[in-house]
């Protein structure tokens, strides 16, 4: 099993990925545990301060001012936790509750929290044991931390609270003792720092932007055998033109192209037809498919800062002696990202349906219309079509940013918050949507390409098709196309298609622009 080494600073997106994979086993850098230790004795002493120090010997939000005394300050804490546990809706999936654990250890290992390290180590025992918090869904606002999802994350660490464990719903405390786990003894603010953060935002923004890149990827192979079974002409993809269009993603892309229709029969068998131009979602694929990589790109250097930021408040700085309070906690920069994300995703989808009704046209000789001998009698693909315009415009409804939206809490003392958790929520229901558009895109182009045989595509294009057809059938006559949509929706998901491409012709795109 590989090792995965945290240390509050050096996450990568692939070290996520891994993790996402399996096979991964999380463990703390010495060195992060001796900062987080040194912070914690200092953290210890400032309990019996007579200076108010929030959540420390403090309420919290409008409560800031009531002064808790030191003999209840650890009962400060679990209160805390079991208060704001207080979320709706079903739980989160597994893979993101488990990235959250992961991203809560690796920001609290950066040493400023005043937690102590046996509570890190309580996090990532419950990650290695596979036992994983029920986290509902909805309830953040986006700042002040994803305080009631966290919450919900963190009381199993203190034997309260649901986990999924070993394919079953159970209690924490029955998870925690089968696996010899003793329940973590809070320490004062201890579960302040478990709850102010941005874990829920960034573990989506990670998870979904790894989707993304995926997908665009697999939209690309997608796009490359509509291309080709169109009759479009590659020559939009002359590096020439990008040159001076010096946009990095649109170059890229097009570049991807050229390898992808390299040899390509059916392109030289009519390149010097008279028809110089394309409709705009064959001939603007490098413009707009460049722009979502672009915009991918500072995404992840965006969501990479993230993982690797101190988000908890009030913030506690040992060498200085010195506890002061911030918004850390307040995920702007992720809302902003997450929305962006959405709308970057929307358009490989929007263009991908567009090229899918330009296909169903045919072309009055080698391909029919809807993609399917004896048209008439049979409708074909007609409905796929439909299938995509019916997820693209429902995107539309999930591309409107959560971001521009506040609304107050604690009374008015928090008065300005992201709303960054709905903007990843949505997020999910974007790709979800892309990923089936894609699959749509994928069904209809192989479709479309076996009426050129005995002609082949280029490399990268036979790839993309030869790894459809391992999923689908040639379709003759009329049936249901809902199960090759989600065989091929699987596929565009778990990269196994992007996969086949790129062993064909090598990445097409840079896997990481952090």
């Amino acid at each position: 099993m590989r090792s995965l080494t945290i240390d509050g600073h050096s996450l990568r997106l692939e070290d996520l990925s891994a993790f996402l994979a399996g096979d991964v086993r999380v463990t703390a850098s010495k060195e992060a545990m001796l900062r987080v230790q040194a912070c914690a004795e200092y953290c210890a002493g400032v309990a019996d301060d007579t200076t108010p120090h929030y959540g420390i010997n403090t309420g919290f939000g409008k409560f800031a001012r009531v002064h808790i005394d030191r003999a209840h300050a650890v009962e400060l804490q679990h209160n805390l936790l079991r208060s704001h546990a207080t979320a709706a809706g079903d739980p989160l999936e597994r893979d993101t509750v488990r990235l959250m654990m992961v991203l809560r250890a690796n920001s609290l290992l950066a040493g400023f929290s005043g937690v102590s390290p046996e509570l890190v180590e309580t996090i990532l025992a419950l990650v290695a044991h596979d036992i994983t918090p029920v986290v509902p869904r909805y309830g953040s606002v986006g700042a002040s931390g994803d305080l009631a999802p966290l919450a919900h994350l963190s009381l199993p660490l203190v034997g309260e609270g649901e986990v999924f464990y070993r394919e079953r719903r159970v209690s924490a405390l029955e998870a925690l003792a089968a696996e010899g786990i003793a329940p973590h003894a809070l320490r004062p603010k201890e579960g302040l720092a478990l709850i102010n953060g941005t874990q829920l935002m960034s573990a989506i923004a990670a998870r979904e932007l790894l989707r993304a890149r995926t997908l665009l990827g697999t939209a690309m192979g997608a796009a490359a055998m509509s291309l080709e079974a169109f009759q479009a002409t590659d020559r939009v993809f002359d590096a020439r033109i990008h040159a001076l269009k010096p946009h990095p993603g649109q170059s890229r892309v097009a570049e991807a192209f050229r390898r992808l229709h390299e040899g390509s029969a059916i392109i030289r068998s009519h390149r010097d037809c008279p028809r110089v131009q394309d409709p705009y979602s064959f001939r603007c694929i490098p413009q707009v498919l460049g722009a979502v990589e672009d915009t991918m790109a500072w995404i992840e250097n965006w969501v990479v800062r993230e993982i690797n930021a101190v988000t908890d408040n009030p913030i506690v700085f040992p060498e200085d002696r010195e506890v002061i309070s911030g918004g850390n906690f307040h995920g702007q920069h992720m809302a902003f990202a997450l929305d962006a994300l959405a709308i970057a995703a929307c358009e490989i989808g929007s263009i991908a349906e567009r090229r899918v009704d330009q296909l169903m046209n045919g072309d009055g000789e080698r391909v029919p219309r809807c993609l399917i001998p004896d048209p008439g009698l049979n409708s074909g693909f007609m409905i796929a079509q439909y299938l995509a315009a019916a997820l693209v415009s429902e995107n539309k409804v999930h591309a409107h940013p959560a971001s521009v939206d506040t609304i107050p809490t604690s009374m008015g003392f928090e008065d300005h918050v992201s709303m960054g958790s709905i903007s990843a929520l949505k997020l999910t229901r974007v790709l979800d949507n892309v990923a089936r558009v894609v699959a749509v895109e994928l069904l209809c182009g192989a479709q479309a390409l076996d009426f050129h045989k005995p002609l082949t595509p280029g490399k990268g294009t036979a790839a993309a098709y030869q790894a459809v057809r391992a999923a689908v059938p040639y379709v003759t006559r009329d049936t249901s196309l809902t199960p090759y949509v989600a065989a091929l929706e699987s596929r565009a998901n778990s990269g196994e298609i992007l996969a086949a491409v790129e062993n064909a012709v090598g990445a097409l795109l840079p896997c990481s622009q952090a």
